[in-house]
């Protein structure tokens, strides 16, 4: 039986990418500051540690892996990342998470590591066209991420690849672009678009109006969940380090991706664009390169992928209005 270690087991996508493991037979241990917040999370055993604590890493490796998964990391939706106000938090706990999952992992002889970047680490200077991004792998440099987050990713990037050089270890490295669906964070701030414009739609009486950051007309792509873990599996089984993208190409302005929303809720409402945080003006994932490398696309469509996770959240607002 192959063993795995998913750091960020507590997350959105840690907790899905868990239950894909133990579905194909793995031994799981989760480790995070947190227990996933909607139980999706079927691992064997589950740490509550800091990874940005090198004796939480070392102790999470103990008995050794066959596969690390590390998607921990201090992040959130435009609202935490955007402002300003996080960035110190952002760098200094994500890098030291890496850090250290990177030292523990080369001491403990460890046999693949997956690392999940962002497509924030792209240039700003290639998306403030928001029909014709550029976002191939091959445009990261010269580097103008628009915000430490992005910053703090192509660091680590560069730090994967340094290990991997120097120390032996096996990398896999993939730059999510926009990952939805059921069982992630749909309130409080740090929740990511899709869910809080599902949040906003559920919650909003037909005849009034929901709040929409910027002009709407900033595009971006989004990729259901089961998409995304089918990528990370395929990429972690090839022999392809990467890094590559793994998200949709079917890109969408923000006040159409709203406009779906208030559709597929069959509601009558009707779009307020207001000043707020919205990164880049366009932004969409080529996936030539991991369609050349491992055969990978998307299976569901946006639309699909949105029903589901409107069908989710929408019961998250029922339940919280009952509580």
């Amino acid at each position: 039986m192959k063993k795995a270690l998913v750091c960020g087991a507590g997350g959105f996508i840690g907790g899905h990418l868990v239950n894909r493991l133990k579905s194909e037979g793995y031994w799981v241990r989760g480790v995070d500051l947190k227990q996933n917040e909607f139980g999706n999370n079927q691992a064997d055993e589950f740490i509550i540690g800091d990874l940005t604590l090198l004796n939480v890493a070392m102790n999470a490796l103990e008995g050794g892996f066959d596969e690390v998964y590390q998607l921990a990391a201090d992040m959130g939706g435009a609202g935490y990342i955007f402002t300003g106000f996080n960035d110190a938090s952002v760098m200094h706990n994500s890098a030291l998470c890496n850090l250290n999952i990177l030292e523990a992992s080369a001491n403990a002889g460890v046999g693949k590591i997956f690392y999940s970047s962002s497509a924030c680490m792209y240039p700003e200077y290639n998306q403030l066209d928001p029909e014709n991004p550029k976002c191939s792998e091959d445009s990261a440099y010269p580097a103008a991420p628009d915000s430490e987050y992005g910053w703090e990713k192509l660091f680590s990037e560069r730090l994967y690849l340094a290990y991997q050089r120097n120390r032996g270890l096996d990398v896999r490295i993939a730059r999510f672009h926009n990952i939805f669906g059921p069982c992630g964070t749909w309130q409080g701030g740090k929740e990511k678009a899709p869910a809080a414009m599902c949040r906003k739609v559920a919650e909003a009486t037909d005849g009034t109006f929901i709040e929409v950051w910027g002009d709407g007309k900033q595009t971006r792509s989004f990729l259901y969940i089961d998409d995304c873990i089918d990528a990370i599996r395929a990429l972690v089984k090839s022999d392809f380090s990467g890094p590559v993208n793994i998200g949709s190409e079917e890109m969408i302005s923000i006040n159409d991706f709203a406009q779906m929303v208030i559709d597929i809720a069959n509601k009558k409402l009707t779009i307020n664009n207001i000043t707020g945080p919205q990164g880049v003006r366009g932004r969409n994932s080529d996936n030539s390169l991991i369609f050349k490398k491992l055969g990978w696309k998307p299976s569901l469509t946006l639309r699909q992928g949105m029903e589901l996770t409107y069908k989710w959240v929408s019961k998250q607002v029922a339940i919280s209005v009952t509580a």
